[in-house]
C-alpha cells in the first residue's frame, strides 16, 4: 500500500528542498537535485575545470619559456614548422561538436529526450573523429620527423597535444556514461545535472584547443 501511494505522488517535497521524480517504473522514485550554481556537483565541476585550466596554462607557459630560451630557430634542429592543414581540419571537427553538445543540454532543459540523445551522439562521433585524426594520422606523421625524446620542442609538442587528447578521451567516456542514462530516460527538465556538468567539461576541452592550436601550430610561424 505504501508503494502504491508513493507511486501515485510524482513529487514529494522534503525539508532539504529535494523532490522525488518518477523513473517510469512503478513504485520507483529518484531524487531530483538542483542544477546550476545551486548544486554542489556543479561547483565540483567548476573547480575541476579551474584546476585543469591551470595545468594547461602552465604547460603552454613552459612551451614559450623553452622557445625563448633555446630559440630562434624554433622548432630547433632543422625541424620544419608544423603544417596547418590537418590541425585546421581537426579544429573544425572538434569545434563542430560544441553546438551538438549545447543543443543536447538545451534540449533536456526543454524536456526533449530526442534532442538530448541526438546531440550527445553527434558530439561523441565528432570527438572520436578528432581522436582518430590525432592518433592515427597526425602523430604517426609527426613521429617520422621527431619524437618526445628528440629535444625540448618534441617533448613539449607531444606533452601538450597528448594532454589535450587525454582530456578528449575523458570527455568521450563521460558522454558515453551520460548517454547510457539518457537512453534509460532518467533525465528531464529538472533532473539533468550530469548533462550540465558534461556540457561544461566538453566546452572547456574545445576552448582549450584554441590555445593549443595557437601555441603549438601557429606561433612557430610568427
Amino acid at each position: 500500500m505504501a508503494v502504491t501511494e508513493a507511486a501515485a505522488a510524482p513529487r514529494v517535497e522534503h525539508e532539504d528542498h529535494e523532490a522525488m521524480v518518477e523513473t517510469g517504473r512503478p513504485g520507483e522514485l529518484l531524487p531530483a537535485r538542483y542544477g546550476g550554481a545551486r548544486a554542489f556537483g556543479w561547483w565540483g565541476m567548476v573547480w575541476l575545470i579551474a584546476t585543469e585550466a591551470t595545468l594547461f596554462a602552465l604547460l603552454i607557459a613552459s612551451y614559450f619559456y623553452l622557445r625563448f630560451r633555446f630559440g630562434p630557430p624554433w622548432p630547433p634542429d632543422g625541424i620544419e614548422n608544423p603544417k596547418l592543414g590537418l590541425p585546421l581540419l581537426m579544429t573544425v571537427v572538434l569545434w563542430s561538436s560544441s553546438p551538438c553538445v549545447h543543443l543536447a543540454e538545451r534540449g533536456i532543459r526543454a524536456g526533449s529526450q530526442r534532442r538530448l540523445r541526438l546531440g550527445l551522439a553527434a558530439g561523441w562521433v565528432l570527438g572520436a573523429t578528432f581522436l582518430v585524426l590525432t592518433f592515427a594520422v597526425e602523430w604517426p606523421t609527426t613521429l617520422k620527423e621527431f619524437g618526445p625524446t628528440t629535444n625540448a620542442y618534441g617533448s613539449m609538442f607531444f606533452t601538450i597535444t597528448g594532454f589535450h587528447a587525454a582530456h578528449v578521451v575523458v570527455g568521450l567516456l563521460m558522454s558515453a556514461w551520460v548517454q547510457v542514462w539518457a537512453a534509460r530516460g532518467l533525465y528531464d527538465r529538472e533532473r539533468h545535472l550530469s548533462v550540465e556538468n558534461f556540457a561544461m567539461y566538453w566546452q572547456f576541452v574545445d576552448a582549450v584547443w584554441a590555445f593549443v592550436l595557437l601555441a603549438v601550430y601557429v606561433s612557430p610561424r610568427l
